[in-house]
């Protein structure tokens, strides 16, 4: 593949993240297994092979996972030095409509989603100080994970029952390698486990939206 890397070298200017054409979304759902809604989140980067008509050099990746580990991908060059970030590589050809990938790290994205119950029997079973338990998120405002959105972190705090102390400290954390990040941002804190996990709920569901 040396001539191919020269080759695009040489080019100019190189094409933006986008989402994946049909044929690759089919590819990826049919062959490969993966729920359709979820395919349609992932983005890609190519180069155009000059070589073929039609054919096209493709990475692609969950955006989620980059902005979760503070990388910008602008374009396919963009992922050399962070392969751990491509799902898939390989070559689609828009005339011909046949796709070839290869699966280059794991991709987690089904995932047991737990009801309001659930959620709240995890905050209550928290019984030392400084225990923790954390949630996937498919809604909020960090990244990574299977939901796409970090996770929220519950910790019993280690300060209570001193002097207005809440029994709760909710954190938000962006996900990398599936755990949440030791950096997490403090959210709110409460006494009432139920509100917490109504709260978790609104967040905690099948994964809906691309980062």
């Amino acid at each position: 593949m040396f001539w191919f890397k020269k080759s695009i070298e040489k080019k100019g200017k190189l094409s933006k993240p986008e989402e994946l054409p049909s044929i690759v979304q089919n590819y990826l759902a049919n062959e490969k297994k993966i729920d359709a809604n979820i395919v349609t989140l992932l983005r890609m980067v190519k180069i155009k092979d000059d070589t073929e008509e039609g054919l096209f050099h493709i990475r692609i990746f969950d955006n989620s996972d980059a902005l979760a580990k503070d990388i910008e991908v602008h374009n396919y060059r963009s992922l050399d030095d962070h392969p751990d970030l491509i799902i898939f590589e390989g070559v689609f050809n828009q005339k011909t409509k046949d796709v070839n990938l290869e699966q280059k790290n794991t991709f987690i994205w089904d995932v047991p989603i737990l009801t309001q119950e659930e959620i709240q029997k995890k905050i209550e079973a928290l019984s030392k100080p400084g225990e923790s338990v954390f949630f996937y998120m498919a809604r909020g405002g960090k990244h990574g994970g299977p939901l796409g959105m970090g996770a929220t972190v519950i910790e019993l705090n280690p300060k209570y029952p001193g002097k207005k102390q809440k029994k709760y400290i909710v954190y938000l954390a962006n996900v990398v390698d599936m755990k949440p990040v030791e950096n997490k941002e403090e959210g709110f804190r409460f006494n009432d486990p139920k509100k917490i996990a109504v709260w978790v709920k609104n967040g905690h569901h099948k994964r809906m939206y691309a980062s």
